[in-house]
């Protein structure tokens, strides 16, 4: 009796079990978000990237919401914690993203005026008199603007081609420093209640893309007195554990949007000009070498300034390791 018992209730859970409406395999998604860098307002930023990420929902077949994170800080922290699944980073807050959000590089940008790449750059307000030899006096007479800790031009860049090699530590240099978005500095910097700041040229190329009076007195109003050499265009970042068939979508639509000489190619091509890139080129986590570089030598050049040997072996030795896979790539590169 008790083992008729016990049969007739593993039929009914069984049967139970069947008439249960189908659970979502572990990892299924219903939407993607995708996390977009915060160098711009979020205002502006809107207006540029929802029409390609209308097109992106159509493509793969699922709403794409935007991310806008408020610092660079916190889009890599929300992929770390899978709240965001692919996204427009900088290249320093790329790798960050690469290191510790379990992301990797599938894309990259592409610059839709002239060859790849961009320089990050001081600026002043046009006839202040303000040179770069006086902005490296640091008598701490000024107010200076530096980017967001994990930018590429607004930190990284300055930092190791023209700050770290003399020595100098902005904080103990200038008057007061002050971290902010390339927009916001821009503006500052326009409006004279900025004296110097960090930039980009991408950046102020977008600014003048607003062709609003605002913008075009901002951009009349600044002077640029250094440039740094150039830096490679900006990654995109896609989780690892992404579902292997949404990562292919994503993809694909990433690699065919704009290409080909169609009418809708060429408003494809213009909604991109919007967000200040050609079509997208595929790219891998070896796109970081040169930010790994910059990073490094940096590192290399503040551990000799302090004689700090541990540090000092430690710079080398990541010199070296990247200077490898170089190596390793341009020979790839000569086989093929």
């Amino acid at each position: 009796m008790n083992r008729r018992i016990a049969l007739g209730l593993v039929a009914a859970l069984a049967l139970a079990a069947c008439s249960k409406p189908a659970e979502k395999a572990e990892g299924a998604k219903s939407e993607v978000n995708f996390s977009i860098l915060s160098a711009e307002s979020q205002q502006s930023a809107q207006k540029d990237w929802e029409p390609f990420l209308a097109d992106m929902s159509k493509a793969i077949g699922m709403p794409v919401k935007a991310y806008y994170g408020t610092n660079y800080t916190g889009l890599i922290e929300a992929m770390r914690f899978k709240q965001t699944d692919v996204g427009w980073f900088t290249n320093q807050s790329g790798l960050e993203a690469v290191r510790r959000a379990n992301g990797q590089v599938f894309a990259r940008s592409a610059n839709p005026t002239g060859p790849d790449g961009y320089e990050a750059v001081i600026i002043v307000r046009k006839g202040s008199g303000l040179t770069l030899d006086k902005l490296l006096k640091c008598d701490r007479t000024i107010d200076f603007g530096m980017g967001d800790a994990k930018s590429t031009s607004g930190t990284l860049a300055p930092m190791t081609y023209l700050f770290a090699p003399r020595g100098i530590e902005p904080e103990k240099c200038f008057k007061t420093v002050r971290s902010a978005n390339h927009e916001a500095n821009l503006f500052a910097v326009g409006a004279g209640t900025l004296q110097a700041a960090t930039n980009n040229t991408a950046s102020m190329e977008r600014m003048g893309m607003l062709d609003t009076p605002l913008a075009k007195k901002t951009l009349d109003a600044v002077e640029i007195v250094w440039r740094s050499p150039r830096i490679p265009e900006d990654p995109l970042i896609i989780r690892k554990d992404l579902d292997p068939a949404l990562k292919t979508k994503i993809e694909d639509f990433m690699f065919s949007y704009g290409v080909g000489d169609t009418p809708e190619a060429a408003r494809q091509r213009a909604i991109l000009a919007r967000i200040q890139t050609r079509p997208f080129q595929r790219a891998d986590d070896s796109h970081l070498l040169p930010v790994r570089e910059m990073e490094a030598t940096g590192q290399l050049l503040q551990a000799k300034a302090k004689g700090d040997a541990a540090a000092v072996a430690k710079a080398e030795a990541a010199l070296a390791e990247i200077r490898k896979e170089r190596a390793a790539l341009e020979g790839q590169g000569s086989g093929s």
